[in-house]
């Protein structure tokens, strides 16, 4: 099984979103691929009184609902607030190994695995654990999300910096349009961001995109496949 980890430079970057049009792309070229989150948190209330976590929603749609909800996300809490925060609201941890066994039960289903990851690379995972050390010891790529917002070429460049000090590989980046409109602000941003880094930029995701990604340089596909880490 070969993988990638989507990150983010924060918390509402469009992780899931970049998960979902990367998986969905695969598929339809035949590709047998997967979806992971190895945790999730922030469940919404439903009408019947229960709660429903719309990232996992989303991610099992991609997947044309060919797999369990808990195999796609093995931990969920209700709190909206980082995994073992959480996790403490209701007297629970978030469990290590479960991090680890959920993704290498996809193995044996899929020949490619998209992970999506927890807010940014620091953001808490475990009570002694970051994104990044899951990232690390499952050694796929990443693929950073960029939010084109004010802020952002900070963000970018600090989440490059902790990835390239930990030795995390990086495939690339993917901005996110998240406004209707492009302003200077996203077109600025672009370019100091191509300018400070040789990370290159895989692709633009355009406001409301329901297709695929698109390549920066306005070509008709990106070769996902090319990006995946080696076969484990």
């Amino acid at each position: 099984m070969r993988g990638l980890f989507i990150t983010a430079t924060d918390t509402g970057a469009g992780k899931t979103h970049c998960t979902n049009l990367i998986t969905r792309d695969l598929s339809s070229q035949g590709h047998r691929v997967g979806c992971y989150k190895p945790v999730c948190s922030g469940g919404e209330p439903t009408a019947d009184g229960q709660l429903r976590w719309g990232d996992i929603e989303i991610l099992s749609e991609a997947l044309d609902d060919r797999f369990s909800p808990e195999r796609i996300c093995p931990q969920k809490f209700a709190a909206p607030l980082a995994p073992p925060a959480a996790a403490r609201h209701e007297n629970r941890e978030v469990d290590r190994s479960v991090l680890r066994e959920g993704a290498n039960w996809w193995s044996d289903q899929v020949d490619l695995l998209c992970i999506e990851g927890v807010g940014g690379l620091l953001c808490p995972l475990t009570e002694d654990e970051t994104v990044a050390d899951l990232a690390g010891d499952l050694g796929f790529p990443l693929v950073i999300v960029c939010p084109l917002v004010l802020g952002t070429i900070n963000h970018t460049l600090l989440t490059i910096e902790v990835a390239e000090t930990r030795n995390l590989p990086i495939a690339g980046l993917v901005v996110n349009h998240i406004r209707p409109v492009t302003d200077a602000v996203s077109e600025s941003t672009i370019a100091e961001i191509t300018t400070r880094t040789t990370v290159p930029i895989l692709a633009k995701m355009h406001f409301g995109e329901r297709e695929m990604l698109r390549p920066i340089d306005g070509a008709e596909r990106i070769d996902w496949t090319r990006h995946f880490g080696p076969q484990t």
